[in-house]
Order: C-alpha cells, then sequence, then structure tokens
C-alpha cells in the first residue's frame, strides 16, 4: 500500500484490522465517559490494542500516562488516531513532519469531522497514508467482525 490519502473500503478496513500500536492525539481522560476521545481508545485498548495517550493538558487516560506531544512517540506507533478540531490539523501535521523518519507513524487518521486537504497532501507526500473524516473505532468494529 502506498502513501497516499486513504479511500478504499478494503484498505480502511485493513488499516483497523492490523493495527497493534495506536497514538491517540487528543485522548480525553474519562471525565465525560461520552466523548469519542475516550470511548473509541477505550473500546480498542479493550480489544488489546496498545494505546498511547497524546494530551498535554492531562496526565493519565485509560490508566497509562499521557504523552505531552507526538515528539515524545516511541517509534513503532501504527496509526496517529486524531481527535483535533480541523483548525489544529497544520500544526500537528508540522510536528509529525518533524519527527525522525523511523518515528513516524505509518498511518494518519482525522476522525469524523475532522478534514484538511493540505495537510493531508503535505503527509502523503512524505509517505504517510491519511485518512480524513472517519471513524476509526467503526471500521475497527467492523474489521473485527469480518474475521
Amino acid at each position: 500500500m502506498s502513501a497516499t490519502i486513504v479511500e478504499d473500503e478494503a484498505e480502511l478496513l485493513a488499516i483497523a484490522r492490523d493495527m497493534r500500536t495506536v497514538a491517540v492525539v487528543g485522548i480525553k481522560d474519562g471525565r465525560d465517559p461520552y466523548a469519542a476521545g475516550f470511548t473509541v481508545p477505550q473500546m480498542m485498548k479493550m480489544s488489546g490494542i496498545r494505546i498511547l495517550g497524546v494530551n498535554p493538558t492531562i496526565t493519565s487516560a485509560l490508566g497509562d500516562p499521557t504523552l505531552r506531544s507526538v515528539a515524545e512517540l516511541p517509534a513503532g506507533v501504527d496509526v496517529l488516531d486524531v481527535f483535533r478540531r480541523a483548525s489544529a490539523i497544520p500544526e500537528l501535521t508540522d510536528q509529525i513532519l518533524a519527527l525522525p523518519a523511523e518515528q513516524r507513524p505509518p498511518v494518519v487518521w482525522l476522525q469524523s469531522g475532522i478534514r484538511d486537504d493540505a495537510s493531508a497532501a503535505r503527509l502523503a507526500a512524505a509517505g504517510i497514508r491519511v485518512v480524513q473524516d472517519h471513524c476509526l473505532g467503526v471500521y475497527m468494529r467492523r474489521a473485527r467482525h469480518a474475521r
């Protein structure tokens, strides 16, 4: 699969099926137990996926310490799942592209309602697959049930 802006349903399902470690930018700590930034990562963790929360405003989420920024990401993240406003995506893109190549996630997934075509094009040009305006939790459930 090449670096591109991903629209193909089968490729979306493959990403969701194959991910093992997901960094969640904008993860929530559960104070609002219905916030998607909490419920989606919680579902992934309950399914055995390693979650690395990224949020400078909280110290922990889902029982684990959070990272303050994407600059702290370790190598080996399969998907960077983003729960941030579209207006924050250009700055986040700059932070991702500032990472050493071996530390960059191969997939950046912008959750439902989040789209920034210019940032997506920049990430794809750098060899990162980009998903925009799709809920990773929905695709994870579909992929797991298709097995």
